[in-house]
C-alpha cells in the first residue's frame, strides 16, 4: 500500500483518518526537493512495509496552510504521531532501513511510555504543542 498525499480534495478525509487508532507517519517535503523526488519511492515502500500505519506525504509549500507554521529545517523530515501523542518529529536520512527501524522502534512504545518521554524532554514537549497533525487539521 503506498503512501497517501494530502491535497485539498482529500483535506476532510484525511482528518477523519487520523482522529482514529493507527500510527500516524508523516513525511514532510517539498516538490522541488530532488532528494524528496527520490525519497518517495522509499517512503510508499515503508507504507508497503507498516499496513497497520497511516503513511501520508505533505508537500509543506502545497499545504503551507496547514503546516505553515511547522519549523521544517531540511527534507525529509519524518512526523510520527499515536493519537494526540507526537512520538518523532525531525530530518531522516532518506535511507530506508533507518526509516523502518524508526518507525518498527517508535510504535513498540504504548501511551503511556510516550507521554513519559515527552514530559521528560522539553522539546518533545514542544512537539505536542506544535506538531499534532490532528490539531493542525
Amino acid at each position: 500500500m503506498a503512501s497517501l498525499t494530502l491535497n485539498s480534495e482529500n483535506r476532510a478525509a484525511v482528518a477523519a483518518a487520523l482522529a482514529g487508532d493507527r500510527w500516524i507517519v508523516a513525511c514532510l517535503c517539498a516538490a522541488w526537493c530532488g532528494t524528496c523526488a527520490t525519497y518517495r519511492a522509499t517512503f510508499d515502500a515503508l507504507a508497503a512495509r507498516h499496513p497497520d500505519k497511516y503513511f501520508i506525504w505533505i508537500d509543506i509549500e502545497d499545504q503551507a496552510d496547514v503546516v505553515g507554521d511547522l519549523d521544517v529545517e531540511n527534507f525529509p523530515t519524518l512526523l510520527i504521531q499515536h493519537h494526540d501523542l507526537v512520538a518523532f518529529f525531525g530530518t531522516m536520512l532518506p535511507d530506508a532501513g533507518v526509516a523502518h527501524r524508526l518507525v518498527q522502534s517508535t510504535a513498540a512504545h504504548s501511551d503511556d511510555e510516550l507521554r513519559q518521554l515527552n514530559a521528560s524532554n522539553p522539546e518533545r514537549a514542544a512537539w505536542q504543542r506544535s506538531c499534532n497533525l490532528r490539531t493542525l487539521l
